[in-house]
């Protein structure tokens, strides 16, 4: 049988060649929040970058692997020239292994993303790449006190782009004593696909499909109220106090009305980083409905979780961004929020002049209320108290913690609104997340990432090479004895 050869595409030497770019982050193909956000950053500039990441997992199924997936991003996108390959690859790396990547696919930049403490190797050589390349960093940081210890990292980095208005302030402080140029820290926040996360309204073309799941779902639980958690089940999320939120809201109806609620929990059911939720279920709410739905499911049927869902509730202690109150908000889905960290950008707090608040200097947090003006699709929850936790690698954190009475409050606001004014909270949050306000859209974010990128190529210069000094004091002065 003769051999079929792949058809040659025509290339456009009138097109300038694109920059490539080197993603050290998790696995764009998985589902976690940083293999999602690190997909929609890939799609959205692929129409002007080539990507090549180092996609890392605790344990990759695929290690050493080499996984061109340009084919499904041009399909996807439509971007007929995109390129985009991963190198599977258990942990975050190494110096080695980036040495490997950086002779093979000579990026022009290197861009990563999560905690800061995983990569101390690439910022232990960082110097001796920056001689040759920027270096990017896509940064969360949950809450005050400033991290001074974060210094020398945010140091290390050509341009910071932060996801949160509360984070972009730390940055700026904690690099008081040698400040960056103002192209160099800038605010990029989360963006959700719209094509993943919409409304499904009876003009949808999926009404049929979803009204038909949503009767199945509302009779099979006997249930008319449905509360959302999507986060995964550890500590700082505080799913046991969600579960007593829960009873103290179902306590304050009449039976008839709170056997007619559920608490939906999209998570882990038992995690070692978290909690038992079948043993809190059993001791702390055992008279209500609560379903943990724990196995992975396809997009299309998160989006209908949250399309059946009445509210979404995110109450973390410390949190960068929670991008689960901005999927629901994309849904048309209102949310309760607990003003920490990235969760106050999704209560629009205003200011005096009706403005969005800005945090700076002497205003880094509206954790204590000085502002309670916020926009009609989120119930904020201002915490009851904060303490201040720790670890050797980052000794301080505030621990904002929300009051489950009050988180219970909040939710009983929801549930004592008509559902016609409660869909048009919800309605006005998914005009504003896709708004170009909010910069929260998958576009927006893919369009603040190419201004960012492209500020960086056109200001970036290479560090000079070390030059070291072995000095000693001979009768006031400095002799120089070794330059390298």
């Amino acid at each position: 049988m003769e051999k079929q050869l792949p058809k040659l595409k025509r290339i456009d030497t009138s097109k300038p060649k694109k920059k490539k770019i080197l993603l050290l982050s998790d696995d764009l193909r998985m589902h976690s929040g940083i293999g999602t956000m690190s997909k929609e950053f890939v799609l959205g500039t692929c129409h002007k970058y080539d990507w090549v990441q180092l996609g890392a997992a605790v344990k990759h199924p695929e290690h050493g692997k080499l996984i061109d997936i340009s084919a499904d991003v041009q399909k996807d996108t439509g971007v007929s020239d995109a390129s985009v390959r991963v190198y599977a690859h258990t942990g975050y790396g190494n110096p080695q292994v980036l040495q490997e990547l950086l002779q093979r696919e000579k990026p022009d930049a290197i861009l990563h993303f999560t905690d800061p403490r995983f990569w101390g190797w690439l910022y232990n050589i960082e110097h001796q790449i920056r001689q040759k390349l920027p270096l990017m960093y896509y940064n969360i940081w949950d809450d005050l006190p400033y991290p001074h210890w974060n210094e020398p990292f945010y140091e290390s980095c050509d341009m910071i782009m932060n996801i949160s208005r509360q984070t972009d302030n730390i940055v700026k402080n904690v690099l008081q004593k040698f400040p960056k140029p103002d192209w160099a820290v800038q605010w990029v926040p989360h963006g959700i696909n719209e094509g993943q996360y919409f409304p499904i309204t009876e003009l949808h073309p999926l009404w049929d499909e979803f009204n038909q799941y949503q009767k199945q779902f509302k009779r099979t639980h006997d249930v008319d109220f449905i509360i959302f958690w999507n986060n995964r089940n550890i500590r700082r999320k505080q799913p046991a106090d969600l579960i007593l939120a829960y009873k103290e809201f179902c306590d304050k109806l009449p039976k008839e009305k709170a056997d007619k609620c559920l608490l939906l929990l999209k998570t882990q059911t038992v995690d070692p980083n978290g909690t038992d939720l079948i043993a809190c279920q059993k001791a702390l709410c055992p008279d209500y409905k609560i379903l943990i739905h724990d196995a992975q499911i396809p997009n299309n049927e998160m989006n209908f979780f949250y399309n059946i869902a009445d509210i979404t509730v995110n109450i973390a202690s410390n949190e960068g961004f929670g991008i689960s109150w901005c999927e629901s908000l994309m849904t048309g889905t209102p949310i309760v929020n607990n003003v920490t960290g990235g969760l106050q950008d999704g209560c629009r707090f205003e200011d005096e002049n009706g403005d969005w608040i800005e945090f700076d200097t002497d205003f880094p947090t509206n954790h204590d209320g000085t502002y309670k003006n916020h926009a009609n699709w989120c119930i904020p929850v201002f915490p009851s108290n904060r303490s201040c936790q720790g670890s050797p690698q980052t000794p301080y954190i505030f621990d904002d913690r929300a009051d489950y009475r009050d988180v219970a409050n909040a939710i009983k606001k929801w549930y004592d609104m008509d559902k016609e004014s409660r869909d048009a909270c919800g309605m006005a949050g998914h005009d504003w997340v896709r708004g170009d306000e909010s910069n929260m859209s998958a576009r927006r974010m893919g369009e603040r990432a190419i201004e960012c990128l492209e500020d960086l190529f056109a200001n970036w210069k290479p560090r000079k090479r070390f030059t070291l000094f072995h000095t000693n004091k001979i009768d006031s002065k400095i002799t120089k004895v070794g330059v390298i």
